[in-house]
């Protein structure tokens, strides 16, 4: 008994849950326990490669009870796959295997869990392998039927398990260079706990997310393979742009959900880094990259040389390709497994992930009947291979019997942009279809640029042409004007097989790009072809994010929308700043009128003697109407002001009429200094409540859904 006594001394030293009430002696065993035995309830967990350690992670309650259906439900319950995590993952149970469905990972073991023990470490309960537990559940069984404890099992690892009573058993582990001739479990180190049912243990689990999908985002990463000052892959950081979703809409679309009007928006991350860097490059850059300092040179390789990658003709037609088609390949598997699925499609970038978006959205086409306009269209340069010749061009003018002058003269499409008149009147041409044809070539010049024209015929590109997008300061154009349409690489932009419905940027430099490109405006008119919404969401702090509005409307200062605050209130340190501003201007403004009033009483010109009577009187209200009138001056300036400020300012179509920029509140500690929360600012989206809020707002307001309270 002693012996007995010191485990238990030593288990309650180990695990500050066991206290000496609950089992400080084995009279307290309640000894009808045969009458309460009742078989375990399993919870099925999943194991976890998180930094460099296994973790057991448990399912959440509703894909753990149809795992254990699919294992009871028969003889071919080992065949089963069974999909789990909202479809993103499959379980295949005969393997006792998890297998990611939209992306690439790891598989992760799955084990039917009924006995746990702590862990060395971190004090977190790992499960026993599903053999061994049901060992562990017989002997159970057995002890609590017969009364009979103090049972104990060796574990195939020649681990120690003691089964003192319900309330005590534990487990301990073998010394290392112990003789073979055994030892008593004193002897073998510190005993750890053992636990029975995931209900005895402190885990998290979690209900389940909703059956219905109203609606599908893609989120594209940006520089580098990770996405966070974590270092975590854009799956993770996405996991947890769903999470602060999932508990979003049931703080604030409550109301929607109980009258089942919503169920959840799904996130599924686009990886195109992977892609690229398995191409090879990263064995050229190897060859050339010097070997001192190794770590950050590789980071240099690994991270920033993407934004280069992006602006070289080989690697940017890798980039749009993987985008562009992961999405499409995503998105026909997801159709596949959610049949029923009839909601819409956004999508978002997070840094060059913005940029790469954008480029891809300005190059989509509406329909099929805005591809036969564009091949009819002189302004538009076509696809590699629809290339027009010379005499198709003629042929479309209608001056095909100039071609055999251009043909003696051994005058080519490129010569023709370069003549002049008086070069085609010596030719022959006579004054209209001069005109026709300077005009023709004069457009394409205006539009594309000859040289530009040129690679592109080579490369296959397709640039809108500058009247659709952008528009310089410089209305008076000449001949020699060449356009720089909007800048981008000379690659053949893929196409999406849906059209989505708004675009989110998150810590976006679409405006730094689009400005280094040589744009100076975007026209108010242009808008996506397919895309209907832009918002472009950004940290005040974020080094990377510029702002769009000022391209649309370049002769008018304004702020961006402000985001609210997702508990519906300006966070506090913002309103102390407006508060004194207010109050610093009220004062100003006071001290302003009172001096305004001292140097008119100072400077009023004396009355006549006879009038001094009325002149008495107009002094004692003069003062009085003088400050109605101020006021009245005051409140006609204020009112002004405010019908000024009333009217909505007009940022053009490419969101839709609405505003674009919109931008986060900083915390407060952030606001002590800026510079040191600026790359932490970069990579706050994916956690950012704020953000998933208003991303939620626009997408279920476009089915006629609302906050349960308007936020302010």
């Amino acid at each position: 008994m002693s012996s007995v006594e010191s485990h238990q001394e030593q288990l309650s030293q180990s695990d500050p849950s066991s206290s000496s009430n609950s089992c400080s002696s084995f009279e307290l065993i309640d000894m009808d326990a045969g009458s309460l035995y009742e078989p375990v309830s399993p919870h099925w967990f999943y194991c976890k490669i998180i930094d460099s350690k296994e973790t057991w992670i448990p399912f959440n309650s509703e894909d753990s009870q149809l795992l254990e259906e699919a294992y009871s439900s028969g003889k071919d319950c080992n065949g089963r796959v069974v999909p789990t995590d909202g479809g993103r993952y499959d379980v295949h149970l005969r393997e006792r295997m998890r297998y990611a469905v939209y992306w690439d990972e790891l598989a992760s073991e799955v084990r039917r869990c009924t006995w746990f023990y702590k862990g060395d470490k971190d004090n977190k309960y790992v499960p026993y392998s599903e053999s061994f537990s049901q060992v562990l559940e017989e002997t159970y069984m057995l002890a609590v039927t017969l009364d009979e404890w103090k049972k104990k099992l060796e574990s195939p690892n020649r681990e120690i398990i003691i089964l003192h009573n319900p309330k005590l058993m534990v487990h301990y582990q073998p010394v290392a260079g112990s003789d073979e001739w055994g030892s008593t479990p004193t002897e073998q180190g510190r005993p750890r706990t053992v636990k029975r049912g995931v209900e005895n243990i402190s885990v998290d689990i979690h209900c389940g997310e909703p059956l219905q999908i109203d609606h599908l985002i893609f989120v594209v990463h940006g520089i580098g393979p990770a996405c966070d000052l974590r270092f975590r892959s854009i799956v993770q950081c996405v996991n947890d742009f769903r999470s602060v979703s999932l508990n979003l809409i049931q703080t604030h679309f409550k109301k929607a959900q109980e009258n089942q009007q919503i169920g959840r928006v799904e996130f599924l991350p686009v990886n195109w880094h992977s892609p690229l860097h398995s191409t090879g490059v990263d064995v050229d850059l190897q060859r050339i990259t010097l070997p001192s300092i190794n770590r950050l040179r590789h980071f240099t390789n690994d991270t920033i040389l993407d934004v280069f990658f992006y602006n070289s003709p080989t690697y940017c037609q890798t980039i749009v390709d993987t985008v562009a088609s992961e999405m499409n390949r995503i998105y026909t598997l997801f159709l596949q497994r959610n049949p029923d699925f009839k909601g819409g499609v956004s999508i978002a970038g997070h840094s060059l992930g913005s940029l790469i978006l954008f480029d891809i959205l300005t190059n989509q086409k509406d329909s099929l009947g805005d591809i036969d306009s564009e091949k009819d269209s002189p302004n538009i340069v076509m696809d590699q291979g629809d290339t027009p010749t010379l005499e198709e061009d003629l042929k479309k003018l209608q001056l095909c019997e100039f071609y055999n002058i251009f043909e003696k003269e051994k005058v080519d499409k490129e010569a023709l942009a370069l003549c002049t008149d008086r070069d085609l009147k010596e030719m022959g041409i006579p004054l209209g279809p001069r005109k026709k044809i300077l005009n023709y070539f004069r457009t394409r010049k205006n539009s594309t640029g000859i040289n530009r024209s040129t690679l592109q015929s080579a490369s296959g590109a397709k640039i809108p042409k500058e009247s659709e997008f952008c528009s310089s300061n410089d209305d008076t154009r000449n001949d020699e004007y060449l356009d720089v349409g909007i800048g981008q690489v000379s690659v053949k932009y893929p196409q999406l097989i849906y059209k989505p419905e708004i675009f989110f940027a998150f810590g976006s430099p679409i405006g730094m790009f689009l400005t280094v490109r040589g744009l100076k405006r975007i026209d108010p008119n242009y808008k996506f072809p397919t895309c209907k919404g832009f918002f472009n969401i950004y940290h005040p702090f974020d080094p990377v994010a510029y702002r769009i509005e000022p391209m649309v409307v370049p002769g008018v200062e304004f702020e961006p929308m402000l985001i609210p605050h997702h508990k519906g209130r300006k966070r506090m340190h913002l309103e102390l700043r407006e508060g004194l501003t207010r109050m610093s201007m009220d004062l100003k403004n006071n001290l302003l009128g009172s001096l305004r009033m001292a140097w008119k009483s100072f400077t009023r010109a004396p009355y006549p003697a006879l009038q001094a009577s009325e002149t008495a009187e107009e002094t004692e209200t003069e003062p009085e109407s003088s400050s109605e009138k101020c006021s009245d001056i005051d409140t006609e300036e204020t009112s002004v002001a405010v019908k000024e400020e009333a009217p909505p300012i007009k940022v053009g179509m490419l969101n839709g009429g609405q505003r674009i920029d919109y931008v986060l509140q900083e915390k407060p500690i952030e606001s002590f200094n800026e510079y040191l929360f600026a790359l932490q600012s970069h990579l706050c989206y994916w956690e950012s409540e704020d953000t998933v809020l208003l991303v939620l707002k626009e997408i279920y307001q476009t089915k006629g859904i609302f906050l349960d309270q308007p936020l302010q």
